[in-house]
């Protein structure tokens, strides 16, 4: 989405309300994909490339990435106020609601419908994973993206490599790529 059709900014309140609403209906994976319909998708407060951005960025810095991004968005929509709204909607009061679960789960946790529901709530976390990277794979051109994905996949997915090491030997290539395809774009823009 071109950064014109970008509603206007987040004011802290709202920030603040759609945070704690993800964060108190979410439990496990799958956040930056209800991050994306929120933020990207819905609102409209920030543009499909800098929420990708904010998610690349938030992998390869230490911590969990849903919190990560979320500093990422709420410092890109209100500065330093909105990281901290964004952080605290977002690990407040669903941390006061685990605390909750744990002290129901001690004492029911060997309930077969407990199981059950645990493992609905992993399926839909996958769920809702996969379909982020579906949808930054719709964004990616040629094969060299395709080929960078597909070599993390297989490093940290299938070889159990940590992550790091593999996201800071692939930073050359995706740098040396973009590039490439940016002046590709203005070499096309211009003819």
């Amino acid at each position: 989405m071109p950064d014109d059709a970008l509603r206007s900014p987040a004011t802290l309140p709202a920030l603040l309300a759609v945070f704690v609403r993800m964060g108190m209906v979410s439990f496990g994976g799958g956040l930056s994909g209800w991050m994306h319909r929120e933020i990207v998708e819905r609102r409209r407060w920030m543009s499909e490339e800098r929420f990708l951005a904010a998610l690349a960025l938030g992998q390869v810095l230490p911590g969990p990435n849903s919190v990560n991004l979320a500093l990422q968005i709420g410092l890109h929509l209100r500065g330093g106020i909105g990281a901290a709204a964004a952080g605290i909607g977002l690990l407040g009061p669903p941390f006061l609601v685990i605390l909750a679960l744990a002290l129901l789960y001690g004492r029911y946790g060997g309930a077969a419908l407990v199981n059950t529901a645990l493992a609905g709530v992993a399926a839909a976390g996958i769920g809702l994973t996969c379909a982020t990277g579906v949808r930054a794979a719709r964004r990616m051109r040629g094969v060299g993206p395709f080929g960078i994905a597909a070599a993390v996949f297989v490093a940290v997915g299938v070889l159990k490599w940590p992550m790091v090491p593999v996201v800071l030997a692939v930073i050359p290539p995706s740098v040396a790529l973009a590039w490439r395809s940016a002046r590709q774009e203005r070499e096309r823009r211009g003819a």
